[in-house]
């Protein structure tokens, strides 16, 4: 699985407009999870396939999960305060947290679930019910996870790709369910129905830790791909006025970047001459990363200072 959070992007929107589209995201998420529920209920009730009841828990689990994504992405995008001169972005980051928890927990209810099935297997009626509602479930998850990458690809929001890498585990989940129903009621194999559910639940334990660890990086600062990092160097170098450029420090807090840097230029140039090539730099950058907050620290060539990094 690749990393959940996507790398800044000059096709990046404004923050109005990244906000709009996260909070479609958010709303369909809730949307079709909830619709999920009412269906694989009814189908659970008539089948009594553990896998399917496997379904059913993840739905519930992700209407909670992509509620708190609802909240947490509302949280996000309101404007810096007083108390929080930074923005509120990392809400984001604890949303994932809180994801990753509630997908835990509700791959360890499953296992309990499967290992008591494969100790008390059942006869699982009415296959052609759990058919059609895993078919519709596929085809509902697939559109939500399409979306929703779309959304991120154009946000890079943390909260939407944690989401979608949940949803797009749903779509594995519930193929296999039906591989699972398959087994059990055309050939006979009881025991692939608990079996599976098994499988399913290691593998949403996976997701849980990546999505996890990933929010983690986030809250603790971690620096933007090196991508990234390389293009901001050059397009701050590019100017005819830098000299070089050092120190640079970036991060991610919900929709935002955040970007510091040093800018060594002639000591011969004014005051104002200088203030002009950091806003011309600064400019730049923002275009490539219309989110970001830019800050430029000046220095003359020649003079000695500690640096804290070597770029």
């Amino acid at each position: 699985m690749s990393e959940i959070a996507p790398p800044a992007t000059k096709k990046s929107l404004d923050r109005k407009a990244a906000g709009r589209l996260m909070r479609m995201a958010t709303y369909a998420a809730v949307g079709t999870a909830s619709t999920l529920i009412v269906v694989k209920f009814g189908a659970w009730l008539m089948t009594d396939s553990v896998s399917l009841l496997s379904t059913l828990i993840d739905s519930f689990l992700d209407v909670a999960a992509s509620t708190v994504n609802l909240l947490a992405v509302r949280h996000a995008l309101e404007p810096a305060d007083h108390e929080h001169r930074f923005g509120h972005g990392k809400a984001e980051s604890l949303a994932g947290l809180a994801q990753s928890a509630f997908i835990s927990g509700s791959a360890m209810f499953l296992l309990l679930q499967a290992g008591e099935r494969l100790y008390n297997p059942s006869i699982i009626t009415n296959t052609p019910i759990g058919y059609a509602v895993m078919v519709f479930s596929i085809i509902a998850t697939i559109a939500l996870v399409v979306f929703q990458k779309y959304v991120a690809k154009r946000t890079q929001s943390l909260a939407i790709v944690a989401d979608s890498t949940h949803y797009s585990m749903d779509v594995l989940v519930n193929i296999s369910v039906i591989v699972s129903l398959f087994l059990a009621s055309e050939l006979g194999w009881q025991i692939a129905d608990p079996l599976f559910a098994i499988a399913i639940s290691f593998y949403i334990l996976h997701g849980a830790y990546e999505i996890g660890i990933e929010a983690y990086h986030i809250l603790m600062d971690r620096e933007l791909p090196q991508d990234d990092r390389e293009r901001i160097h050059a397009l701050a170098s590019d100017h005819p006025q830098v000299i070089s450029v050092h120190d640079m420090r970036t991060r991610q807090s919900g929709p935002d970047l955040f970007i510091q840097m040093h800018l060594e230029m002639s000591g011969k140039l004014s005051l104002f001459q200088a203030h002009d090539v950091a806003d011309a730099v600064m400019f730049k950058v923002k275009k490539a990363y219309p989110r970001a907050e830019v800050l430029i620290h000046q220095d003359p060539s020649g003079i000695e200072e500690e640096r804290v990094f070597e770029d």
